[in-house]
C-alpha cells in the first residue's frame, strides 16, 4: 500500500492539487478541485477519486478513495496553506481488505512540534515524532510533488508518516506521453527508489496534480492510478 498509499495508499496515493493550475506560479492560490482515477490494486481493477476542499482560513482537505472487489481504501488528510509552505495538520487512514479493517489518525501539532497517531497502530509507531519545517504526510507529498516538477523546484522531502520520519529524494527520469482522456500529453516521469519499493510519478504541464502513480514493491506493481479527468 502505497506512501499514506505510501502506505498509497502511501499513501498515494495520493496524489495532487488544484484543478486550474495552481502551482507553477507561487502567486496563485489554491483552488478546490476533483479528480477521478482508473485505480489497480493487487492486480485487481477499480476506481480511485481526489478530492481537495477549502475548509475556510488558510485549510484544506484532501481526500483520496480506492476501491475494487477486494478492498476499499480511503485517506484524509488536512493541511493548511502558511504563507506558500502546505504542512499538515492531521489524517485519517482507513482500509478494507476482503474482512481485515485498519483505521489510524495522525495529529500534527506545529505548536508542541510533534506528531502522534493513534488507532490501529503498534506503540512504538504512536510517537511522537519531532516536526521540522516542510515535513509532509504521504498524501501531501503527492500534491506538493505535483507543485514543485512544474515549479523547477528540487524534489526533497521529508515524510512524517506512520510513527517515523523518512527522507524522500525524487530524480527526474525523463519524459513520456501517456493518455488522458484520449488524448496524448507529454508528462515527466519521476522515481524513487528505496530498498525494495519504488515510487513513480507522471506529472503534466496545465494538470495540477499527478497525472498517474504508480507504487511498486519486489518489482511488482501495488498500486497504479491513472487520471481520466479532472472537475
Amino acid at each position: 500500500m502505497p506512501v499514506r498509499f505510501v502506505a498509497l495508499v502511501r499513501g498515494l496515493l495520493l496524489a495532487a492539487t488544484l484543478a486550474a493550475s495552481v502551482l507553477a506560479a507561487p502567486a496563485r492560490a489554491l483552488e478546490p478541485f476533483a479528480a477521478d482515477y482508473q485505480a489497480t490494486y493487487m492486480g485487481v481493477s477499480g476506481t480511485g477519486r481526489m478530492v481537495v476542499e477549502a475548509q475556510g482560513g488558510d485549510r484544506w482537505k484532501c481526500t483520496l478513495q480506492v476501491s475494487n472487489q477486494i478492498a476499499q481504501l480511503t485517506q484524509v488528510t488536512v493541511f493548511e496553506d502558511l504563507d506558500g509552505q502546505w504542512r499538515p495538520l492531521s489524517g485519517t487512514d482507513a482500509s478494507l481488505l476482503l474482512v481485515k479493517k485498519v483505521h489510524r489518525n495522525a495529529v500534527y501539532d506545529w505548536a508542541s512540534a510533534e506528531a502522534r497517531w493513534s488507532g490501529d497502530v503498534k506503540p512504538e509507531r504512536a510517537g511522537p515524532v519531532a516536526l521540522q519545517a516542510g515535513d509532509v504526510d504521504g498524501l501531501l507529498m503527492n500534491l506538493v510533488i505535483a507543485r514543485d516538477v512544474l515549479a523547477g523546484k528540487p524534489l526533497r522531502y521529508r515524510l512524517v508518516d506512520e510513527g517515523r520520519a523518512k527522507s524522500m529524494h525524487f530524480t527526474v527520469a525523463g519524459k513520456e506521453t501517456i493518455t488522458i482522456g484520449g488524448e496524448p500529453r507529454q508528462a515527466t516521469k519521476v522515481v524513487n527508489i528505496s530498498g525494495n519499493r519504488e515510487m513513480l510519478i507522471w506529472i503534466v504541464e496545465g494538470l495540477p496534480l499527478p497525472a498517474r502513480i504508480l507504487q511498486r514493491k519486489n518489482g511488482k506493481d501495488d498500486i497504479d492510478l491513472r487520471i481520466t479527468s479532472v472537475r
